[in-house]
């Protein structure tokens, strides 16, 4: 199966999320790859009914599942637990604690399935795995740039090397916003569309200025002028000026670019000597939160503007 997945053993190392889990057994099998952030409980499988079971998807048995395996008659758990680890299951995950029969467990390990415990109930735990697996599952990417938190609005600063994105955001951070990335740019898609950008570890806090070097925010500025991650609203792109090339002078026109599958403003801004950036880039941000509140200053402009050319002045009538 194609796409973003994770190992079993992953799920094991968890100190983040607080998922508490232990191997009771199948150790062979905890490099098993989840790829969906779905899980389910393998009631209806156990009672042989398996035609709707996913075995891509992490199985959670809790009280109702080992009770029933410990109240059926033992042929028949048997031969249900024996049917259901034919299929090519990730993982099941034991809750509250509870002790499965052992032929479960061999059963399992047989078949090569991890058995895992955890001390949470059925509900919370399923709370627990279905955030961890939609952040670790989710679709990333690396882009080269500079994101800042500009009055709450994320703007993700493109341009090609040297156009001067790292110069505008030290501007900006000058006037009171934040940093969130330098250089490159750790992106991740949240659902059902947003854009999630943050530093890379080694570089955290860091920016590049030509002529000075590696300099660091966070100690310069102070904690009030960094932030971790910062959810992408406006892409930016940074351009030369072009004498022959027509800009937009109105902003009638909504270019938008796609990142991951989600679509951003995409706004193209000419630099070229005399032009303050950072109070265009702000003006952008402050824009961006006026056309999220409804109003959007060039089609007023040019409601306006067509409201009075249709205004005709009255003349004498001749019949």
């Amino acid at each position: 199966m194609d796409g973003i997945s994770l190992s079993i053993q992953q799920l094991l190392d968890d100190t983040e999320y607080g998922l508490g889990l232990t191997l009771l057994t199948g150790k062979r099998g905890l490099g098993n790859q989840v790829f969906s952030s779905r899980i389910q409980k393998p009631g209806l499988a156990l009672a042989g009914y398996t035609e709707h079971l996913h075995p891509d998807r992490i199985q959670v048995l809790g009280n109702t599942e080992i009770s029933y395996l410990n109240q059926i008659d033992d042929r028949l758990a048997i031969d249900s637990v024996r049917m259901l680890c034919t299929f090519p299951i990730s993982c099941f995950i034991i809750t509250k604690q509870l002790v499965p029969p052992q032929f479960f467990l061999d059963a399992a390990e047989t078949a090569g399935i991890p058995v895992l415990n955890t001390h949470h109930q059925s509900s919370t735990f399923i709370s627990l795995i279905t955030k961890f697996l939609e952040e670790r599952l989710l679709p990333t990417t690396h882009l080269h740039g500079v994101l800042v938190d500009v009055m709450g609005v994320g703007i993700l600063l493109t341009g090609k090397s040297g156009i001067g994105k790292s110069e505008c955001a030290l501007d900006l951070v000058i006037r009171g916003h934040r940093l969130v990335a330098d250089d490159m740019i750790y992106i991740k898609k949240k659902m059902p569309a947003a854009l999630v950008g943050q530093s890379i570890e080694s570089i955290q806090h860091l920016m590049e200025i030509r002529g000075l070097g590696i300099i660091n925010i966070k100690d310069l500025y102070g904690v009030s002028s960094i932030r971790e991650k910062k959810i992408i609203d406006i892409l930016l792109e940074l351009v030369e000026w072009d004498p022959s090339h027509e800009y937009d002078r109105i902003g009638l026109d909504d270019h938008r670019s796609v990142i991951l599958g989600v679509e951003l403003p995409h706004i193209i801004i000419p630099v070229r000597p005399g032009r303050n950036m950072g109070s265009i880039i702000e003006v952008a941000a402050r824009n961006f939160l006026l056309k999220g509140m409804g109003y959007h200053s060039a089609r007023d402009f040019q409601e306006r503007l067509l409201s009075r050319m249709e205004v005709r002045p009255l003349g004498n009538e001749v019949e």
